[in-house]
């Protein structure tokens, strides 16, 4: 896992991050994002609803310290649930997506996540702007609470954790049925 010292600004930790990860800013600007799924390669439009959503939550990845692997991009999702995603609509989505695939590789990970999330805050309410990417990662994980323990699962955890797994599954089938359903129609063609 990544570290990222609290006296690093928002932004060098941004950097630091891109670096790591294999990204860079003008990735926003793409018209397509590219995602490796083991040896199948997908390609989704990189909506303006996408940009506004990832913009803050590259940010969260190194508040968080949660990692770009499939695992690390699971828990981050169910953290961002968990602590809300506001108006970022593209964000529910892909998280809920990125959750249902977390439950088959580490689902107690995507617990801690969740339950860490419902006991924090993100930005998902903000902007990204000069003020904020000149804090501190100390700062930010300070203001979001993400300097706290995780506390311990409740039975209301529990509950919540059940209903958005659920709800998770059910998205990521619905994404993927209509390209389950042209891959069948080819293959019977065929």
């Amino acid at each position: 896992m990544a570290r990222y010292d609290d006296s690093l600004t928002v932004k060098q930790a941004r950097q630091q991050y891109f670096e790591a990860s294999g990204f860079d800013e003008g990735s926003y600007q793409d018209r397509w994002v590219k995602l490796q799924a083991g040896p199948i390669t997908i390609y989704m439009p990189n909506s303006d609803a996408r940009v506004r959503a990832v913009k803050l939550h590259d940010l969260h990845h190194p508040a968080t310290e949660y990692d770009t692997s499939w695992t690390g991009e699971a828990e981050i999702a169910a953290w961002e649930i968990g602590s809300g995603c506001a108006h970022h609509y593209a964000a529910w989505v892909l998280n809920l997506q990125a959750w249902a695939i977390g439950l088959f590789l580490a689902p107690s990970r995507v617990f801690q996540a969740f339950v860490r999330g419902r006991s924090s805050l993100n930005l998902y309410r903000s902007t990204v702007d000069d003020m904020l990417l000149a804090e501190t990662i100390g700062s930010l994980r300070r203001r979001l609470h993400l300097n706290q323990p995780v506390p311990s699962a409740s039975p209301a955890d529990g509950v919540a954790f059940g209903v958005w797994s659920a709800l998770s599954i059910a998205t990521l089938v619905a994404t993927l049925f209509p390209l389950f359903l042209v891959i069948g129609v080819i293959a019977y063609l065929i």
